[in-house]
């Protein structure tokens, strides 16, 4: 009887140790999860710690945009007289130099033309001769002799208009450049009726104006190009089309420096050469043309290809600066920097900040050039991956094993009413 009066004492016992047992366990496990998560993020960015001398840099502030590139050049080149064509010289893909032959028309009704207007020049000189001959000093000796005059003036633009117009049966290269399309083949009849001409600049603003949406440039771009006998455009002259938000466009000034790349990581330079004052609001927000000058003559650039643009409006040279990981601000806006001495020795300093540029930080006072400041940076490293006993530990697998408490941790901030409730069950039994 004494011996079930026992068991029954001890049955209660027994199952409070063992809940005591199980809620240690899973204590326990939620501990190890919660630890080894923390020192697996704690690998993930592990602390280094380095010394790096105050030096004079150049900062600068710059505006980032995106483009599209395009020659400078763009030339859409006609036959100015009509006729059939006699030769074609050149094909898309040939390069030519300014004067070279891109193609002739007949000459035979443009050379009788010539013919004619020199025979009526001729006639109208000898007139003019005549009357003069003639003067009498009388005032209608001086009409006439002013008649055969403006006679004499007319026969001498239509003879050097009929001479030009023989000149304008070879057809040459107004630049020096790639010819990208050809629409004409010997045989072809032309009407002279478009003369050849060159959109210079304003075709390449064009072309970046159809990237950006503006719409007017390129209407006049593509009309003329698709239209022209021959198109050649420049390939040692670029500029590069932006556009840029209204609320950086006023920072944006003719001759600032800009650093451009392509998609393809060809890198080359230019200055803005041209800020536009009308926006355009295509996508809602407006936006301002750009036009950027490409300096020098950088190799292996296409016409239409993105572009991304770094737009330099200011720089400040010789500028004192510590990497801002070395600069720590208080809550009163204090900022200190841990100087290293030559001996080794650590002393907490105090520094007057400017501005802050990429990962530099600008230092304005407490710094010399070549001071010797504390850097603690932090770096990607290997957590412990291991889930060794993870399944054991109350249910909670799959966690990585090992850590340590961070100090003044509280259980009782995990999820769950009352601190109860841990990640992968409750604690306690039921």
């Amino acid at each position: 009887m004494k011996l079930a009066e026992r068991a029954k004492r001890l049955r209660p016992r027994t199952w409070i140790i063992v809940g005591l047992a199980a809620l240690v366990v899973v204590g326990g496990g939620t501990t190890w999860a919660v630890l080894s998560a923390t020192s697996s993020a704690t690998a993930q960015v592990a602390p280094t710690t380095t010394t790096v001398a105050a030096s004079l840099e150049t900062l600068e502030k710059t505006i980032d945009a995106s483009g599209t590139l395009a020659p400078t050049v763009n030339e859409s080149v006609d036959f100015a007289v009509a006729g059939t064509v006699t030769s074609v010289n050149v094909q898309a893909g040939s390069t030519v130099a300014a004067g070279d032959v891109l193609a002739t028309v007949d000459t035979l009704t443009v050379q009788a033309d010539l013919l004619a207007a020199q025979a009526t020049l001729a006639k109208a000189q000898a007139t003019l001769a005549s009357a003069e001959a003639d003067d009498d000093g009388t005032d209608a000796s001086a009409a006439q002799i002013a008649s055969d005059e403006a006679a004499v003036a007319v026969a001498q633009a239509a003879a050097d208009k009929a001479a030009a117009a023989v000149g304008d049966t070879t057809l040459v290269a107004p630049v020096a450049g790639l010819v990208t399309a050809v629409d004409l083949e010997v045989g072809d009849t032309v009407s002279g009726s478009a003369s050849s001409s060159g959109s210079g600049s304003a075709s390449g603003t064009g072309t970046g104006s159809a990237a950006g949406g503006t719409g007017s440039g390129s209407s006049g771009s593509s009309s003329s190009t698709s239209t022209a006998q021959f198109t050649i455009v420049s390939t040692d002259s670029w500029q590069v089309s932006l556009s840029v938000g209204e609320t950086d466009v006023k920072n944006v000034t003719v001759g600032d420096q800009v650093e451009l790349a392509t998609d393809d990581g060809t890198s080359f330079f230019g200055t803005v050469s041209e800020v536009g004052m009308l926006p355009s609001s295509s996508s809602g927000a407006a936006a301002y043309p750009v036009t950027v000058a490409v300096t020098g003559s950088p190799e292996g650039l296409y016409d239409g290809v993105s572009v991304t643009a770094s737009i330099v409006y200011e720089r400040r040279t010789d500028v004192l600066t510590v990497p801002s990981a070395a600069v720590t601000t208080d809550a009163d806006g204090t900022s200190t920097v841990t100087v290293v001495g030559s001996d080794g020795a650590e002393t907490e300093t105090a520094v007057t900040v400017g501005e802050t540029s990429g990962s530099l930080t600008e230092i304005t006072g407490g710094l010399a050039e070549g001071d010797q400041v504390q850097v603690t940076v932090f770096t990607p490293g290997q957590g412990n991956s291991g889930t060794g006993g993870g399944s054991g530990q109350g249910g909670f697998s799959g966690f990585p094993g090992g850590g340590t408490l961070p100090e003044g941790f509280d259980p009782s901030q995990m999820g769950g009413a009352g601190g109860g409730q841990f990640p992968g069950g409750t604690t306690g039994g039921n």
